[in-house]
């Protein structure tokens, strides 16, 4: 574990240190003021979807405890909120009327961030896709990139006069490939084509909204959040090395190649390409333009092998042993040099803008024992990662803000409430917030900050 002020004193002091959420996972009230389901209320009323087929009725009760949970976030010492704007309270069928009480809500949200001297960085879209939308086939149609479009104009129309930064989506490798191939999200496909259609659709609703946002708040800074694999080979021998490259091309190159090179993969395109929806003309060009940041979730490697068998759909690969023996509650290998190694390989890449880690954090399970929760895993983890982190400003990177996941335990998607990955337990029969062990340290750190700018060293 860091001293919080040792660790502090590696970074510039225009840092941005932040907590983030998402809106399904905290905000419940999800029939309130004209909101409409969306494709995540119908996954949950699925058996066998959801443990206990848990839902996002109620949450966090985000939605009517706004202002206490602002307060809680002011009380955490950051200086900005990653949140998340939910698609069915703006525009609730996906198309047609926009709902004037949704974008309240919104405006109550940033206005009380700025009331209280924290920046505000919202994300368009953290999977919440309004259930009707699905008659269309949802991010399977090309016609839902542009009902997005205008989802995201209304938006910025609206709030983007007050933002401080904008990504139009959190991670597309979960909107395509855990949601339309591993059936695992919402809304549970298992089909290679549906998320060959979905991934396009996605890719192409992202650069529609890139204009959107400039047309509407051309000072708003827009990026895009990617949980980029963080791909290590099992070996150095040729095989893995070249399963390795498979890997990067399926779980990373068919979200940055196209957005950060206007191209899909060549080997990517050759073993699947006859499954993909017709690329029209202009569309590389509509989704690789230029952003003004770009956000990395990480929290654990993917360590991959060469499949000999070629079992099944490109890449190829299989699972290779773990290197660190230390998992977290819901079984994911604890590895910080893997946030390093997928940046460096990243830049080595892509010609990249300015990265924020906009969600990097742990899922420990520990309660509430005399008022107090033990969390030291998860607080080695931050301590862990963060050094990492100024590991590569150190080495020049332009990492310009870490936002912790999560302010507060939530709705963890499939795993329903059960999994805990908050710097804030909540209990969740009386909603009382109790900041853990892990949340004070994380408050000592982000209280330094802003200070004057200092050479790091």
């Amino acid at each position: 574990m860091y001293d919080p002020k040792l660790l502090a004193a590696r970074f510039p002091g225009d840092f941005t240190f932040g907590v983030a959420t998402a809106a399904f996972q905290i905000e419940g009230a999800s029939r309130a003021d004209g909101r409409k389901p969306s494709i995540w209320d119908a996954f949950c009323n699925m058996p066998g979807r959801v443990y206990n087929r848990q839902n996002g009725d109620v949450a966090c009760d985000h939605y009517n405890r706004l202002d206490e949970d602002l307060d809680l976030i002011k009380s955490m010492g950051v200086k900005a909120y990653r949140f998340s704007i939910a698609w069915p309270r703006i525009i609730p069928d996906g198309t047609g009327p926009v709902n004037e009480a949704g974008l309240d809500f919104y405006d109550r949200l940033v206005d009380g961030c700025k009331a209280r001297g924290i920046k505000t960085f919202a994300t368009l879209y953290h999977w919440d896709l309004p259930l009707t939308l699905m008659g269309d086939g949802g991010w399977t149609a090309r016609s839902t990139a542009y009902a997005y479009q205008r989802y995201a104009q209304t938006v910025m129309r609206r709030l983007g006069d007050r933002l401080d930064s904008v990504a139009t989506f959190n991670e597309p490798w979960c909107i395509v490939w855990l949601s339309h191939l591993y059936g695992i999200h919402a809304p549970g496909e298992r089909n290679m084509q549906a998320a060959l259609y979905a991934m396009h659709t996605m890719n192409l609703a992202h650069g529609l909204a890139v204009e959107a946002v400039r047309s509407e708040a051309p000072n708003v800074p827009v990026g895009l959040v990617l949980n980029a694999m963080s791909v290590i080979p099992g070996s150095q021998s040729e095989a893995d090395l070249a399963a390795g490259e498979r890997a990067h091309q399926f779980h990373n190159g068919a979200f940055f190649d196209p957005v950060f090179k206007g191209e899909y993969p060549p080997e990517f395109v050759a073993a699947l390409g006859d499954r993909m929806p017709m690329v029209e003309d202009g569309d590389l060009k509509i989704i690789s333009q230029k952003l003004d940041w770009w956000g990395l979730n990480y929290y654990t490697p993917l360590r991959v092998g060469d499949d000999p068998a070629r079992s099944g759909d490109f890449p190829w690969t299989l699972e290779a042993p773990r290197v660190s023996d230390v998992k977290t509650d819901i079984g994911w290998e604890v590895y910080a040099p893997g946030l390093k190694n997928v940046v460096e390989d990243l830049y080595r890449r892509y010609e990249l803008p300015e990265c924020y880690i906009t969600e990097n954090g742990a899922c420990y399970n520990m309660g509430i024992v005399n008022a107090e929760v033990d969390d030291q895993p998860r607080l080695d983890y931050y301590s862990d990662h963060l050094a990492v982190v100024a590991d590569l400003i150190k080495d020049g990177y332009p990492m310009r803000g870490y936002f912790a996941w999560s302010l507060m335990d939530n709705f963890e998607w499939a795993e329903g409430y059960k999994m805990r990955f908050g710097l804030v337990h909540v209990d969740y029969e009386t909603q009382v917030r109790t900041v853990k062990k892990s949340g004070k340290w994380y408050r000592e750190l982000a209280s330094q900050f802003p200070k004057g700018n200092h050479k790091t060293t």
